[in-house]
C-alpha cells in the first residue's frame, strides 16, 4: 500500500503493533480504505483551516503531509481514524466491533480516542488479542464509552461540564489550559480534529470499567 501515514516509533506503540490481533485486523481491513489512503485522505478542492490543541499535535501529520487535519474534514469518522497514526489500536477496534456504522450513521458524534500507548498501558497483549478477536461485544461496549452524541469542540465539552456517552455513562469534563480532563482520568493530548459528522479528540487514557491487565511481565513476553 502506498502513502502510508507516519507513525511515531514509541516503544509502547511498537509493543501494541506487535500484537497478532492488531496486525491481522489491519492487514484484513486496511484494504477497504485503500482508495482513500492513496488519495492522501483529501477530497475537498478548497483547503479548510483546522486548529488542533494539545502537546501531541506537533508529532502528528501537518501542513501538506498525508493525513494532515485539513485533509480529513470531508472524511467519515472511520476513514479519518486511519490517518491519525497514534490511533492504530482504536481504529482496529472500531473495525473489529462493527462500530464504524454507528459512528458514521449517527447525526454528529464526539469521539474520545485513546492512543496506542494508552491501550498498551491498559491491556496486556493477550487480553487485547482476546478482545479484538473473540470478546468483540465487550470491546464494543468499551468503545461506546468513548463516544458522545453531538459533534463537540473541546471548548464545548468543557463548557458542558458533563456529557453522556453512547453507553449511557456520564463523564465529567474540566478545562486544563487548551486541553480538557475527562472523568478525572484522561487528558486530551490533541483535540479538535474535524471530520465529516464528527469531532475526534485524542486522549491519553482508556475510559470505561474493564480491568487493567497490562503488566511489565507481559511486555517482556516474546
Amino acid at each position: 500500500m502506498t502513502d502510508t501515514p507516519f507513525r511515531p516509533a514509541t516503544p509502547a506503540a511498537r509493543r501494541v503493533l506487535a500484537g497478532a490481533a492488531v496486525t491481522l485486523l489491519i492487514a484484513v481491513t486496511g484494504c477497504t480504505g485503500a482508495d482513500d489512503r492513496e488519495s492522501g485522505g483529501a477530497d475537498a478542492a478548497t483547503p479548510v483551516a483546522v486548529t488542533l490543541a494539545g502537546p501531541l499535535c506537533d508529532q502528528l501529520p501537518a501542513g501538506d503531509e498525508p493525513g494532515n487535519p485539513a485533509s480529513l474534514v470531508s472524511q467519515p469518522a472511520d476513514q479519518a481514524l486511519q490517518w491519525i497514526p497514534v490511533l492504530t489500536t482504536f481504529e482496529a477496534a472500531v473495525r473489529a466491533t462493527g462500530l464504524a456504522a454507528e459512528l458514521t450513521g449517527t447525526k454528529g458524534v464526539t469521539i474520545l480516542a485513546p492512543t496506542d500507548d494508552a491501550f498498551a498501558a491498559k491491556f496486556s497483549r493477550t487480553n487485547l488479542d482476546e478482545l479484538l478477536l473473540h470478546d468483540t461485544d465487550k470491546l464494543r461496549g468499551l468503545l461506546r464509552d468513548h463516544v458522545v452524541t453531538g459533534s463537540l469542540p473541546v471548548a464545548e465539552l468543557v463548557a458542558a461540564g458533563t456529557v453522556t456517552t453512547l453507553a449511557g455513562t456520564s463523564l465529567t469534563v474540566t478545562g486544563t489550559g487548551q486541553s480538557a480532563r475527562v472523568d478525572d482520568r484522561a487528558d486530551t493530548v490533541c483535540a479538535d480534529y474535524q471530520v465529516s459528522n464528527a469531532r475526534i479528540h485524542v486522549i491519553n487514557h482508556v475510559l470505561g470499567t474493564l480491568p487493567t491487565t497490562a503488566t511489565d511481565e507481559d511486555d517482556h513476553h516474546s
